[in-house]
């Protein structure tokens, strides 16, 4: 499918069933496709569910409404997070987005069958699985929230000790830098100090360092790392002249780093480091799967819901016996407004207040029901624009 032209949205809408419900398809399908390909069609086949008392239907309405908005909060979360997860390879997201095995896109078109999935609970409304779904899909919402904050705080953990060792010579860690020969250790008078010298001040510091204090012993400064703008030098000198030798660097913007030399420490670090490196690694894997799995299971729940509203709304507009067709339509992006229209034509006859509608723009108080516009024919959205990650 060219995507520029291909709207990643679909409209799932029905109309009552002319003498036949294939007859209704067959009229939207020329209409739609004749002159212009205003979109891609299919049937969308719901299987006959017993139908309660108008009032329960009425209830079915909101519940059904309430669940729609629930479930695709939790389709876009998963979504997204497999985004977060992927980190560079953003462009793998889609891939990754498949339900039920089947582009997501394709798998709308029903590739798995939404009438086995409906017999699995008795036909009738009344008991229909918003209990089933509901707890399906909330187990899945509370699931992704442990599993995020889990390997966020991981992730975390690792971009804090990551960041220790980047940045400035002033705060990174120096443990991957010196060396223990760098130092002198165990001496009771003599202590080695860490320097960040500005490189433009080099110069200074080489002719300078022998006398910013009494007892510094002579030649025993080397260059141990730079970066971009400094360099990181050692130099020894006796204990007590410490604090003199730190007072007058400064003067000569030479800092003195706080720094103990101690194997133990830094060998820990280094382990924690590779530790949580490690634990990531293994968590990546099984956290991706565990996001497509549900992220399918989430998708088709989703779409369970929109069939079972297309089913009340359009008893509930059609009346009975239950005779009307639902179809999904893939608009073309150039041609939506024109789409709109011939809908329109196609069914304005199903509405008396139709006429007025159609010319209002949508921001009329009222006309807005339950931010679902409102059309002479049952119609709802399916956005998976809400899936597309750049």
């Amino acid at each position: 499918q060219d995507k520029d032209t291909k709207m990643t949205e679909f409209w799932l809408i029905s109309a009552p069933g002319e003498k036949t419900c294939q007859q209704t398809w067959e009229k939207l399908h020329a209409a739609t496709t004749k002159n212009n390909n205003l979109s891609t069609n299919s049937k969308f086949n719901i299987p006959d569910l017993k139908v309660g008392t108008l009032d329960v239907l009425v209830g079915l309405s909101d519940e059904l409404a309430k669940l729609d908005a629930f479930v695709e909060s939790v389709v876009k979360k998963v979504a997204q997070y497999m985004a977060d997860v992927l980190e560079d390879s953003k462009d793998k997201v889609q891939e990754n987005l498949l339900a039920n095995g089947g582009k997501v896109l394709t798998m709308i078109h029903l590739s798995f069958e939404i009438e086995k999935s409906f017999k699995n609970y008795s036909s009738s409304l009344d008991n229909v699985p918003f209990l089933f779904i509901f707890k399906g899909v909330n187990q899945i919402d509370n699931d992704l929230k442990a599993r995020a904050s889990a390997y966020n705080n991981l992730k975390g953990n690792l971009q804090n000790l990551e960041r220790k060792n980047a940045g400035s010579l002033l705060t990174r860690s120096l443990a991957d830098i010196v060396k223990k020969e760098d130092f002198v250790l165990d001496s009771e008078y003599l202590v080695t100090l860490l320097v960040i010298v500005p490189k433009l001040n080099y110069n200074d510091w080489v002719k300078q360092y022998e006398t910013l204090a009494e007892m510094v012993v002579p030649r025993s400064s080397n260059v141990l790392f730079e970066d971009q703008d400094s360099y990181l030098c050692n130099v020894t000198l006796f204990r007590k002249a410490v604090d003199d030798f730190k007072h007058k660097a400064r003067e000569y913007k030479f800092m003195v780093r706080d720094f103990q030399y101690n194997e133990e420490e830094m060998k820990a670090d280094k382990e924690e480091m590779n530790r949580l490196s490690t634990d990531k690694k293994k968590q990546f894997g099984p956290l991706v799967r565990w996001l497509k799995v549900n992220f399918s299971e989430a998708f088709i729940a989703w779409i369970h819901v929109k069939a079972l509203r297309v089913f009340v709304e359009s008893v509930l507009r059609y009346g009975l016996p239950v005779n009307f067709q639902a179809m999904l339509l893939q608009p073309n992006k150039k041609t939506m407004k024109k789409l709109r229209e011939v809908l329109y034509d196609l069914y304005k006859h199903l509405d008396s207040s139709a006429a007025a509608i159609i010319d209002a723009t949508m921001d009329i108080p009222g006309l807005n029901l339950s931010q679902q516009e409102y059309y002479p024919y049952v119609y709802y959205k399916i956005d998976c624009n809400l899936l597309e990650f750049k």
